[in-house]
């Protein structure tokens, strides 16, 4: 066994950090809720391909989301949050808490391949009281919500999927019972139904929903609001989405429920390719874009709103990995962590309520068989490449091999130890093409150039 494996702490087995010798722990053993009141229900909200430059608060040149930038006001917008630049392996790192050379989610096909043994969020929470629902893109994951724990569930097949005019929108499954989709319906309407019809009766116990959205992936579709002769569609669609985040708080507020729930509103990965160009900050376009290694693939929004905990308006610069969003919620739900599992995460639950905590020295990222390793400053990959990170999101220089700069000779020892550490290699290798890519993509797009 290796020495990554025997390290515990007294809940949680977890990936840390080499820094002079002393292996930080990736994450604190499971204290329960931190606030004095009822353990606070979960909403995680999952955008598809939306970056950073899709979202007004985060500088956004081209796009309004008035509604989301109404959550970072009232709460914590968090600027170096991070997760795998696919949808597949991110969904997988979110869910498990684990890194994808341990579970072998490393690429969009692989992901489908990943062990039923492997411990969701819903499982680690029902063991503290959640109920919990899965609306919304399931994506590359293995077999269905069902079989990891989720207590409901709507999920569709695909990506992007709106109307029954897509191959993939004729149906969806809702608790394992096919529902055709009906001509004018629009499916991220009744995933936000089902959401409310879910919290509505499931509100006597603490529940978790983890609400995978269509949007804003392609294929990108006229929404119930776009004008007839809109010739900015994938505008209309952030709008809506942000108009459907606006309904569930204002949902949640009919209830009663909204003091008690925790809102955290993530992107699944960068922009993609199609938009990226569009999708500018303060008039700078970002280096990277989905299903690149650089900035712009893995880099995310994230905010997270709790009315009475988060406090209103702060932005934290704390590196955020998008395995540490299962320590978190088993922290504030007070749930017990997974057995003899290596977690990967390290909560953030004590900065939701405006402390300090314990934030993370660096996060960890990898796609097929590329990895890097990331701090506040630097970036190192698994090929020895250091990449000076100063001016990031929009540029990543790389450093040359053979620099005299104190800094980035301690920052290269200091981030290969971390890989050292981690021993990626060592894991499940990718067995794709290198790209993270369904191996059919290609096809599938030559034989769209045929017809």
């Amino acid at each position: 066994m290796k020495r990554r494996d025997l390290i515990r702490t007294a809940g949680w087995m977890a990936a840390g950090s080499a820094v002079g010798g002393n292996f930080l722990m990736g994450s604190q053993a499971p204290s329960g809720t931190l606030s004095t009141g009822k353990k606070p229900n979960i909403i995680f909200i999952l955008a598809d391909d939306l970056g950073i430059g899709d979202v007004g608060c985060y500088g956004a040149d081209n796009f309004q989301t008035p509604n989301i930038d109404r959550l970072a006001r009232g709460g914590v917008r968090f600027t170096h949050a991070y997760t795998a630049p696919l949808c597949g392996p991110s969904r997988a790192l979110i869910l498990t808490g684990r890194y994808a050379f341990r579970t072998g989610a490393t690429n969009q096909d692989a992901t489908g391949r990943m062990k039923p043994t492997e411990s969701m969020l819903p499982a680690v929470l029902k063991q503290a009281g959640y109920v919990s629902a899965a609306i919304g893109k399931w994506g590359q994951l293995p077999l269905g919500p069902g079989e990891f724990g989720f207590d409901e569930y709507l999920k569709f097949t695909g990506s992007g999927v709106y109307w029954n005019t897509q191959d993939k929108g004729k149906a969806y499954l809702l608790n394992g019972v096919r529902k055709d989709l009906r001509e004018k319906e629009y499916l991220p309407d009744v995933m936000h139904d089902h959401v409310i019809d879910f919290i509505t009766r499931r509100r006597a116990q603490p529940f978790y929903v983890y609400y995978s959205m269509s949007h804003v992936h392609g294929e990108i579709l006229p929404t119930p609001d776009s004008a007839p002769d809109s010739k900015d569609l994938y505008s209309d669609n952030i709008r809506y989405m942000d108009k459907l985040v606006g309904k569930l708080v204002a949902d949640l507020d009919r209830l009663k429920l909204r003091d008690n729930t925790l809102i955290v509103f993530v992107g699944d990965n960068g922009t993609a390719g199609g938009y990226a160009d569009r999708s500018t900050v303060r008039g700078r376009r970002l280096s990277g874009e989905k299903g690149s290694m650089l900035e712009g693939g893995a880099l995310v929004p994230m905010i997270a709103n709790w009315p009475g905990n988060t406090p209103a308006g702060r932005v934290s610069a704390d590196l955020v990995d998008s395995t540490d969003f299962l320590p978190t919620f088993a922290e504030l739900g007070g749930a017990k962590p997974p057995v003899n599992t290596v977690i990967d995460g390290r909560s953030f639950a004590p900065q939701l309520h405006g402390k300090k905590g314990q934030p993370r020295d660096w996060i960890f990222i990898q796609l097929a068989r590329q990895w890097y390793v990331r701090d506040a400053k630097w970036k190192l990959n698994q090929a020895e490449a250091l990449f000076n990170m100063t001016h990031a999101p929009f540029e990543e220089p790389l450093v040359p091999a053979g620099t005299s700069d104190p800094d980035a000779i301690a920052a290269r020892a200091r981030l290969r130890a971390v890989l050292n550490t981690l021993n990626p290699a060592g894991g499940i290798l990718d067995d794709g093409d290198g790209t993270g890519r369904h191996a059919n993509r290609e096809a599938n797009r030559k034989k769209k150039k045929g017809r």
